[in-house]
């Protein structure tokens, strides 16, 4: 779901490193935004409400709102639309709050 041939822009390096989405491998670009990799391997739910357990994804992408916060690398509340990709890097969906995790 990338866009890798463009009439304009250059044509976008391929994935080259792998992130860890709830223990799934999952293609990335080195320093590109973690929601970025996620919306291009059709992750579209990255966290759940607190309240009513509502889905909620990508919306503002500038790391304005708390729609994107997931848990990478066991912290909560990581806004994931301004969090570069990086190898080996393991992103979990959130539910509520978030907790603290060992990884």
């Amino acid at each position: 779901m990338r866009v890798t041939h463009h009439p304009i822009l250059p044509d976008a390096p391929e994935p080259d490193c792998t992130i860890y989405y709830n223990g799934k491998p999952l293609p990335a670009k080195n320093g590109e935004p973690v929601a970025a990799a996620l919306l291009a391997s059709g992750v579209r739910v990255f966290r759940e409400t607190a309240k009513k357990h509502r889905p909620r994804g990508i919306y503002c992408g500038i790391g304005r709102c708390t729609d994107c916060v997931m848990i990478v690398d066991g912290e909560p509340n990581v806004r994931t639309c301004v969090t570069p990709a990086r190898a080996g890097m393991r992103v979990q969906t959130q539910k509520g709050l978030g907790e603290w995790t060992d990884g």
